[in-house]
């Protein structure tokens, strides 16, 4: 019995609600991504309103001033939880995506997702190597084996905690 549930874990696969996980948050992948990036660049900017309206308030005493303060810091506080989920989210999606061992289906999920081509745009981009059901088959092919993947790293037990 202990064999047995070994090899399922070596050899872990998704489950359908996984499989569509997975396909949700390579969809998100590219914004995902462009909003991290938005935060880096702007999260010093976020903490100084919340820094200048206390000042503000402690000058003239003024409530609205106070409330603006305090609604700053809760929605800085709201997007870096945002982007750490985020960060936790892309990291583990690279990971996934580095794994994979079929060249077509990793170049397909990269122009597809990582670098957020629309579909279309993934069907002209092969179409002089690739048909285009191909193409279909080899992005599916590389979403199942990021699940896969996903799945044996636990992601899924640990995504439910965030």
């Amino acid at each position: 019995m202990a064999m047995e549930w070994a090899q399922g874990e070596l050899f872990a696969v998704a489950s359908k609600e996984e499989f569509e996980r997975t396909k949700f948050l390579l969809e998100k992948y590219k914004n995902m991504c462009m909003l991290m990036n938005d935060f880096e660049k702007f999260e010093r900017d976020l903490e100084q309103v919340a820094i200048d309206g206390e000042a503000a308030r402690r000058i003239d005493q003024d409530e609205l001033h106070a409330d603006k303060t305090a609604n700053a810091t809760i929605l800085i506080e709201k997007q870096r939880w945002v982007y750490q989920q985020y960060q936790f989210y892309t990291h583990q999606l690279q990971r996934a995506w580095g794994l994979i061992q079929d060249e077509d289906a990793k170049k397909a999920i990269d122009y597809r997702y990582i670098q957020g081509y629309s579909y279309k745009e993934t069907l002209l981009f092969f179409r002089h190597s690739l048909s285009d059901s191909t193409i279909r088959r080899k992005i599916g092919e590389g979403a199942e084996s990021m699940a896969n993947t996903l799945k044996l790293m636990g992601f899924f037990e640990q995504d439910e905690d965030f």
